[in-house]
């Protein structure tokens, strides 16, 4: 695994700089209100992936503070059942068996 993972990577890397030297032509992004934007249609792509995963990261992190949050209650709840078990004293009772029959 410690040699292919490189050899994927290099691979990945090889293909994207393949696709980026092959579309590296002009392009026009028209916008709202007639405002259009220029560039090579690779930088275009990279900046709408980009832009894409930050909302993605910015749509998640509400779900992962409400995660942390619950994590955070249980470790306080089980260390309150933790500590409340230490201090019991004594034995546990046996449970009562009736040996008459």
């Amino acid at each position: 695994m410690k040699f292919i993972s490189p050899i994927i990577g290099f691979i990945i890397f090889v293909l994207f700089f393949g696709f980026a030297l092959k579309n590296s032509q002009e392009v026009d992004l028209q916008l709202f209100l007639h405002y259009e934007l220029r560039g090579p249609l690779v930088l275009m792509l990279l900046g709408f992936f980009v832009a894409g995963a930050a909302l993605g990261v910015l749509a998640l992190t509400p779900t992962v503070f409400r995660h942390r949050r619950e994590s955070n209650k249980h470790k306080t709840t089980i260390n309150t059942l933790q500590a409340s078990a230490r201090q019991a004293t004594g034995q546990p009772q046996p449970d009562s068996v009736n040996t008459q029959q």
